[in-house]
């Protein structure tokens, strides 16, 4: 018998989960696929719409989220990393999955894996489809952890595929441009259903590649669309070729997300498009905040908290920033040592006025020494920290209320600053 069954707390399971691969990111689908035929997970009585992206996945499943369970749906979310609680990987109506659901997936996946070997995510992705298999639900919103076409996702076929956004990340697994790895992005596709593309600036050869699939492409900026509202200063609208929703409010998330959400959810059903509406979108827009994206987690100064790792993210903070004019911007950032450092610090090096560097002490972190280096070569001075809080509290001591606190660079950056520092 294996005893890892009698294993009793959530805790223990994941602890025990960390240590049963050799390595973290094994990218195949050949031995979850098998473990999920063995137990036999099916979806097919609800509808799965399955979001890619470099970025804006989460925010995108937030939205669409929101939408449907606002109008009356039963809707689940599989999500990934968390922040602070693992439990936020599965969201069931908007609860946070329970620990005993948990921990009863984790013993029927042991003991239909046998031999296999799973990595921590495809084990924890079988976990939330197992749940989601046995809960009564409309859709089934997944996010991709990472790429698509061999993502543990990718193991259900998706009614509606969205792809967010394409731009250079994991390049070390996906590849080293955007045609590339918007291919791989594009894995989570399946022909003759229907594919959202929220990139407006599509590589060519993804293109050429839902093409031939056969899939039924509908593209930002072809099919669907969206701009300032010309009649309402400050307020926007989202258009498709028969339809135009104006008066829309400025959101907490990015607009391209809930242009793309909008345009996802005008596919599910006629139903659900005829429902479309200003007033019905507002209030989706004003219910959508998302842990760590753009989140303002206290005021005078203001303190905002983001997720944003890559040069693509980065550059969307800045614009954010920009439009906030703050007095000075002040920048707690730690990253992991694999992300495009150089490049993400330079997106944010003319909106950040004072930056504090931190170590993240993970096992992929970067030290506050390669930060500070790394500002350095764009010629920007920065005093380095051993950890968030330290960086926090001087940073905390030097601003003013008119001030913003940024802190940004990672989610163990977040999830470290909200452990330690509210």
């Amino acid at each position: 018998m294996n005893s890892h069954l009698s294993l009793t707390t959530l805790d223990e399971w994941l602890f025990y989960l960390e240590s049963i691969h050799p390595v973290e990111i094994d990218m195949t689908l050949d031995r979850i696929g098998e473990v999920k035929s063995r137990m036999g997970i099916c979806l097919a009585d609800k509808q799965v719409i399955t979001v890619a992206g470099t970025n804006g996945k989460g925010t995108s499943c937030a939205f669409l989220e929101t939408a449907l369970s606002d109008l009356g749906f039963r809707v689940a979310v599989y999500s990934s990393p968390h922040i602070e609680r693992f439990n936020e990987r599965l969201r069931i109506n908007k609860a946070l999955v329970n620990d005993q659901a948990l921990i009863q997936a984790f013993r029927d996946i042991e003991s239909a894996r046998a031999d296999i070997s799973l990595t921590y995510y495809e084990y924890t992705t079988l976990a939330a489809l197992l749940i989601c298999q046995h809960t009564e639900l409309d859709f089934v919103i997944l996010e991709v952890g990472l790429g698509g076409r061999l993502d543990a996702t990718n193991i259900v076929d998706a009614d509606i595929s969205v792809i967010t956004s394409i731009d250079l990340d994991h390049q070390q697994l996906l590849g080293n441009d955007r045609a590339s790895i918007g291919l791989e992005k594009a894995g989570i596709c399946r022909p003759g259903r229907p594919a959202v593309i929220g990139e407006p600036d599509l590589p060519e050869p993804v293109g050429l590649y839902l093409s031939k699939l056969g899939c039924q492409g509908y593209y930002r900026n072809q099919a669907f669309f969206h701009q300032p509202d010309g009649n309402n200063q400050g307020y926007w609208q989202w258009q498709t070729e028969n339809v135009t929703i104006s008066g829309l409010k400025a959101p907490a998330i990015p607009k391209d997300n809930v242009a793309t959400g909008l345009m996802t959810l005008s596919l599910v059903s006629a139903d659900i498009a005829a429902q479309l509406n200003t007033t019905r979108v507002n209030r989706w827009i004003d219910s959508t905040q998302v842990e760590g994206r753009t989140q303002l987690v206290a005021r005078a100064p203001d303190i905002i908290l983001d997720v944003a790792h890559n040069p693509h993210a980065a550059r969307h903070l800045a614009k954010v920033i920009e439009e906030k004019k703050y007095s000075k911007v002040h920048a707690i950032v730690g990253m992991l040592g694999d992300k495009d450092i150089a490049s993400t610090l330079a997106a944010l090096k003319d909106q950040v006025n004072v930056w504090y560097p931190v170590t993240l002490n993970v096992p992929r972190g970067a030290t506050a020494k390669i930060l500070v280096n790394e500002l350095q070569n764009i010629n920007v001075s920065s005093n380095g920290f051993d950890n968030v809080s330290d960086g926090f509290k001087i940073a905390k001591e030097n601003a003013n209320k008119n001030d913003m606190i940024l802190v940004f660079g990672s989610f163990f950056t977040v999830a470290e600053f909200k452990k330690s520092c509210i």
